[in-house]
């Protein structure tokens, strides 16, 4: 611990006495005390496969120019690698709302152009899925999305991504990685002049040319335009980037919105919301203050960098809200349907999940005749399974994971709620015609299919302490692997990690990308899995089961939960 401490106060010296640092940054290190300091300063904001996401402010693992300017040299050095004279055809960059974020993507281009890469920046914020849909729009090398998603207003982060307009995976983050990490001084990189790269052509900024061509796309995805339209809409952005994409999205295909005016306002503190995440309810409290007062049928929210979404649904007296898992189940149903009753199913066809999905979509998928594939957590994944097939005669019919994303058609290589939004407004539209609420459209599904429940408790671990006690508890749990879950024998135990699974005394390898992930699966057919976030400080449990009714699978999974918290409480 005391070396740490010297090496930590040997960095923040450093930064002390850096010539010209911006007086916001110097203020805050003027005022930081000890445990300040170490989280600050105990190491490198970490640049995983997903990027970077971290606290604002001053310091090695915080989100400042200087770490951007690092990320961007990592990049930059990647990218001139791969492509050398080709980088001409540049990098796309979009950003949110997110304090610094305007800040953040600029020194990004002020850092591509010292390697000859030009930028086409977005001039205002926009939408994750729009970035990646712009990367090949525009034929452009990589992309680059300056957000934390729906992470809490202080942090801001830095995505990257392929010519495809995916995420990288691994194997290509990988050596980004190394490149990032060989960068010894953040002080010391070298930018050009913002204005001057402008006129010299090294930026281009870029707007309603991409938007139309999108939205174009996304309408692409409905399947009965045709049905009047009667649903009623209350819509939020959430302070983030869908407020205008979004709306337009509904609106020009002749629904009815209701804004929700407080949150249609691109606040970077997302005053209106606890948290800007449209898996809670709590982010919901808003628009069902709007749907009640004006009757509406749906609720829908979108997170500040537009790639994930929520719904609510007015149902026997209040809105219930749709897990992802329950809205996934749902789409893939709709899709598969519909085409099979419009003569257009495809003999071949695949639908993409995570490991930590419910199986619920996956059999609605397996009725229809389509193939299923589960993917490590993370959409980069499901955006490479679409690469692969492109060129074959199967067709890419949906993918999403329980975390609220989801894509219809890969012309976006990201999760993508614009997509989604629009979708799920015609399946809701086409069944109030009968009636039907998207809930009793789910309660139809789980009598079809069975009663799937599933749970995500976040157990919340910040700074240094908390990532140590993450690694702490996943230590321990690997090497002491649970036997039995109450009642339940664990059958199958799968180690992303070292890429095994275990099953009684036999093992079989695992063939996919190594993460740090543990699955249990449990003779009853339930299972839980330990992951930890690769964005945010904490470690994830999800939980799946499947019971004889709604009623069972609840209780059943109250029970594994409750076991489960139990053995990491005692470590």
């Amino acid at each position: 611990m005391k070396g740490v401490t010297v090496m930590v106060q040997a960095e923040y010296e450093k930064w002390m006495n850096q010539k010209g640092l911006e007086e916001e940054l110097l203020q805050e290190l003027q005022g930081m005390d000890e445990t300040a300091k170490r989280d600050a300063f105990y190491r490198s904001l970490e640049f995983g496969t997903g990027g970077m996401r971290g606290i604002i402010g001053a310091g090695t693992n915080r989100m400042n120019i200087y770490t951007i300017r690092k990320a961007n040299v990592g990049f930059g050095t990647y990218l001139k690698n791969l492509y050398h004279d080709d980088v001409k055809r540049g990098v796309v960059i979009a950003h949110d709302n997110r304090n610094k974020s305007v800040e953040f993507a600029k020194e990004s281009a002020k850092v591509l152009a010292t390697f000859g890469i030009t930028s086409y920046i977005f001039e205002a914020l926009r939408p994750t899925p729009e970035l990646s849909f712009a990367v090949r729009h525009l034929n452009a090398i990589g992309g680059i999305v300056v957000t934390a998603s729906h992470n809490p207003p202080k942090y801001n982060g830095y995505k990257i991504y392929d010519e495809d307009g995916c995420q990288l995976v691994p194997k290509y983050a990988d050596q980004v990685i190394a490149l990032v990490d060989a960068v010894d001084d953040v002080f010391d990189i070298d930018v050009v002049d913002f204005n001057e790269a402008e006129q010299n052509g090294m930026i281009t900024w870029i707007g309603e040319d991409i938007d139309k061509a999108y939205l174009d796309m996304v309408d692409t995805v409905q399947l009965r335009n045709d049905v009047p339209k009667i649903v009623d809409i209350v819509f939020t952005p959430l302070h983030g980037t869908s407020a205008m994409i979004g709306t337009k999205a509904l609106q020009r295909n002749g629904y009815h919105v209701i804004p929700v005016e407080e949150q249609m306002v691109a606040d970077p503190n997302f005053s209106t919301v606890k948290s800007p995440n449209p898996e809670n309810k709590e982010a919901f409290e808003y628009a069902i203050r709007y749907g009640t007062k004006h009757n509406a049928d749906i609720l829908i929210a979108t997170d500040p960098d537009a790639d994930r979404l929520g719904v609510a649904v007015w149902h026997d007296g209040e809105y219930k809200l749709l897990t992802g898992n329950q809205t996934g189940a749902i789409l893939v149903h709709y899709i598969l349907h519909t085409r099979e009753q419009q003569g257009t199913l495809p003999k071949q066809g695949m639908v993409y999940n995570t490991v930590v999905t419910s199986e619920f979509g996956a059999t609605i998928a397996k009725a229809f005749g389509m193939g299923v594939k589960s993917t490590l957590t993370g959409f980069k994944f499901i955006g490479e399974q679409a690469k692969t097939i492109e060129a074959t005669d199967t067709e890419f019919m949906f993918g999403y994971e329980e975390s609220y994303g989801y894509v219809i058609k890969d012309f976006v290589r990201d999760k993508d709620s614009i997509q989604a939004l629009l979708l799920i407004s015609e399946v809701a539209n086409v069944g109030k015609q009968t009636g039907k609420t998207l809930y009793d459209y789910l309660l139809f599904l789980y009598e079809t299919y069975g009663y799937y429940v599933e749970d995500l408790v976040n157990i919340v671990l910040e700074g240094a302490v908390g990532e140590a006690k993450i690694k702490q508890i996943m230590a321990t749990i690997r090497d002491n692997k649970p036997l039995q879950i109450g009642p339940y024998n664990v059958i199958t135990v799968e180690d992303y990690l070292v890429g095994t699974r275990y099953i009684g005394d036999t093992t079989e390898d695992i063939d996919l990308p190594t993460s740090n992930v543990l699955k249990f699966l449990l003779d009853d057919g339930s299972w839980f899995v330990l992951r930890p976030s690769g964005t945010e400080p904490k470690l994830k449990i999800y939980i799946g089961v499947l019971g004889d009714s709604l009623a069972q699978s609840q209780t059943k999974n109250q029970q594994i939960k409750d076991i489960v918290l139990s053995i990491i409480e005692r470590i």
